[in-house]
């Protein structure tokens, strides 16, 4: 990792970390995944959020007026609120994405649940990723909060990724393998 990331990453969590005590302090976890969530999304989905969080043009009243206006139209829990407040007094808010994830974390990590990210050729089905939690679980031993994607190009099969371990199934995988033996063969 390099040392610009792992400061925003140290920051992040600390963040994180303040917030997530109090929330759980005043029970409000619950209410706040959502705001997680949500608040993810408007980053993924506007350029403008974006830009004011990195900004170094805006002042930091300017980035607080904005991150105040977003909070109260999107109804963010208040220890959020305050959150970003501290973060747009502080200049911290570059490390918005970071504190989202490392929340979400902390939260799946309270819960005794852990995120397991998939990829697949095609969709897949209820059932089948019902069945594939279960199995996961009964490997973690923990529940699993399956979040898919679709990657045509592993042309079958499943790439999944559980904190530092990866299973890889693909078909994609298996005829590089091919590939690689043959290549050492002949």
């Amino acid at each position: 990792m390099s040392e610009p990331a792992s400061i925003s990453s140290g920051i992040a969590e600390r963040y994180a970390t303040a917030i997530f005590e109090i929330a759980k302090e005043s029970n409000s976890l619950a209410k706040l995944e959502p705001n997680i969530t949500d608040l993810a999304a408007a980053l993924d989905g506007s350029d403008e959020l974006r830009d004011v969080i990195a900004s170094p043009v805006l002042s930091r009243a300017e980035q607080g007026k904005v991150m105040a206006a977003l909070a109260k139209k999107m109804k963010l829990q208040p220890e959020m609120a305050n959150g970003l407040a501290v973060m747009a007094q502080k200049r911290r808010l570059f490390v918005l994405p970071q504190l989202l994830r490392q929340l979400s974390d902390m939260i799946a990590d309270d819960k005794g649940e852990v995120t397991a990210d998939v990829a697949s050729a095609k969709a897949l089905t209820k059932t089948q990723s019902d069945k594939l939690a279960k199995t996961l679980k009964a490997r973690v031993g923990k529940d699993v909060k399956i979040n898919a994607t679709v990657d045509e190009s592993l042309i079958g099969g499943l790439v999944v990724k559980v904190g530092s371990k990866m299973i890889d199934t693909s078909i994609r995988s298996r005829l590089n393998s091919l590939q690689n033996a043959m290549k050492e063969v002949g």
